[in-house]
């Protein structure tokens, strides 16, 4: 690169000038001094290549940006100061120039050190039963987490002692090595991205900063929640390592079969079993609720087995918001199995005046098998 000549002045444009005017007064001035218009002028030649060399860093703005705050010192190897990157002098290459005007762009917020890193998240399953779904619980949890060390207060250091900076990385947490144009960087292996290497690591926490410890951890249950339902507890996971921040735990419900009640969603389903001359009379039946009310359920008289009734507002609480889902019955049709003498008796006499109108279902289907039947002996 030509490093005395200042581009600006090769394209004959102002430093303000925008990218047409750029344009334009690269094409007039490349064909003026295209080597085909100036056949063995070696002048002609080399003024081409300069124009030619300007126009492509101009046209980029990031290589414009850096051109206009550091000239061609900023296509040079070392930078403009010539200083080591550990040092803190200067730069020492070009991604260093555009991490500078550009912020994170080029990876890492200006050379500094390596964001602390948080601590882990843990995770916690909670079994519950579905009463406790319903009005929600309060109960507290024993986990062994990594916590802050209280010897040194969680920097790993010895009481009474500090920390220097890392000698390989100069206090940036992270290390390059070039090639080319690009650059390939990996956090600092001595120092593990901190910049800072501690002298006396603390005998409690081995330098680590962190100890395992059992605690005890209050988790608030909100009525409606479900199988799935998770419960973030801020702040409550593993510490970070050095002081870092911590992690979060997370509390994952499972909720218990119930022994008359299913659930989806916010509803909730219950089979329940009625005598076949309840069925064919109706009646009355009492079912209990989770909220501890007695549910009256009236049965329709000519009821059927599988047949449901949706009962509005006595399902399960809808989770962080308003209202119940419904409770539906289903509706099972019980034969006896076992009876007296007398029963057998009414119910012959019963069988003795049926005519086939009283079961629709069933004289509609012997009617098809009657046509059924007639077809295939036709």
């Amino acid at each position: 690169m030509s490093a005395e000549i200042d581009y600006y002045a090769l394209l004959e444009v102002e430093r303000t000038a925008d990218d047409a005017t750029l344009k334009s007064a690269y094409r007039k001035l490349a064909m003026k001094f295209h080597p085909d218009r100036n056949p063995g002028c070696t002048e002609s030649e080399a003024r081409f290549k300069q124009i030619n060399e300007a126009y492509d860093c101009l046209k980029d703005p990031q290589k414009r940006a850096a051109y206009d705050r550091y000239g061609h010192a900023a296509f040079q190897q070392g930078g403009p100061g010539g200083g080591g990157f550990g040092g803190g002098e200067g730069f020492s290459d070009i991604g260093d120039i555009f991490e500078t005007i550009f912020g994170n762009a080029f990876g890492g917020g200006g050379g500094g050190r390596q964001q602390a890193r948080r601590g882990a998240d843990l995770r916690y399953d909670m079994e519950i039963t579905l009463d406790e779904a319903f009005h929600g619980k309060t109960v507290a949890i024993d986990i062994e987490v990594s916590s802050p060390c209280d010897p040194c207060g969680g920097s790993g250091a010895s009481p009474g002692t500090g920390t220097r900076r890392c000698n390989l990385c100069g206090g940036h947490g992270k290390v390059r090595a070039q090639q080319g144009f690009f650059m390939v960087e990996r956090t600092c292996p001595t120092c593990h991205g901190r910049g800072e290497v501690i002298e006396s690591p603390c005998r409690s926490c081995g330098g680590e900063g962190r100890v395992d410890k059992p605690q005890k951890v209050e988790v608030q249950v909100p009525p409606g929640v479900d199988t799935g339902t998770r419960i973030r507890l801020s702040g409550k996971g593993e510490a970070g390592p050095f002081g870092s921040p911590p992690g979060d735990l997370y509390i994952f419900i499972h909720t218990k079969r119930h022994a008359v009640f299913e659930r989806d969603g916010t509803t909730l389903l219950t089979r329940v079993p009625i005598s076949f001359t309840t069925a064919a009379l109706g009646g009355d039946i009492e079912i209990p609720g989770l909220d501890g009310s007695r549910l009256a359920i009236t049965i329709p008289a000519g009821i059927q087995s599988g047949k449901q009734l949706r009962q509005r507002g006595a399902g399960m609480p809808v989770l962080q918001g308003r209202g119940r889902g419904d409770l539906i019955i289903e509706i099972m049709v019980e034969t006896p199995t076992r009876l007296t003498a007398r029963q057998k008796e009414l119910l012959r006499e019963l069988q003795a005046t049926e005519t086939g109108e009283e079961c629709p279902q069933s004289r509609g289907f012997f009617d098809r098998i009657k046509n059924a039947w007639s077809d295939l002996t036709e």
